[in-house]
């Protein structure tokens, strides 16, 4: 039942993806869930909010906080297309997300294993569980397409 929950909400990052690369932006989608609802989601604008940190899983993060009026969002998971960047996973923590689910790793900035594991640090007072891979093909299709159209 998770797992089928788990395609469904990340079909749903997947959406916000497409949108991103509609835009002209890197395609990454972000959804941010709890309780089988979401309540947040996200594409990346960094390029056309001229800010660095307009990444899709930050302005879901900030979409939620915003809603929820509180900085803290405990017993939420959040999907996105990409492995977070240690800026996103640093968020991630603050806002006390409970479970991050990514589609396709990211060999270059990825912060949940790829080139470092921000996660797996026990000093850090949250512990944030990570679930990688997730419909990882669709996920990287989305960003060698956009780069390959970019060449």
């Amino acid at each position: 039942m998770q797992a089928e929950l788990d395609r469904q909400f990340m079909q749903q990052a997947i959406e916000q993806a497409q949108l991103a690369a509609l835009a002209g932006e890197v395609p990454v989608g972000a959804v941010l869930v709890r309780d089988g609802q979401v309540i947040a989601k996200a594409f990346n604008k960094p390029i056309t909010n001229h800010d660095p940190s307009a990444h899709a899983e930050m302005l879901a993060l900030r979409e939620a906080a915003l809603a929820e009026q509180n900085y803290r969002l405990p017993g939420t998971t959040l999907y996105v297309t990409l492995e977070p960047c240690t800026m996103c996973a640093g968020a991630m923590l603050h806002a006390r997300v409970d479970r991050i689910v990514f589609g396709t790793p990211d060999p270059k900035t990825g912060a949940a294993g790829s080139v470092l594991d921000v996660f797996a640090m026990k000093q850090i007072n949250h512990q944030t569980t990570i679930e990688g891979g997730m419909m990882s093909e669709e996920c990287g299709q989305l960003l060698r397409n956009f780069f390959k159209e970019r060449r």
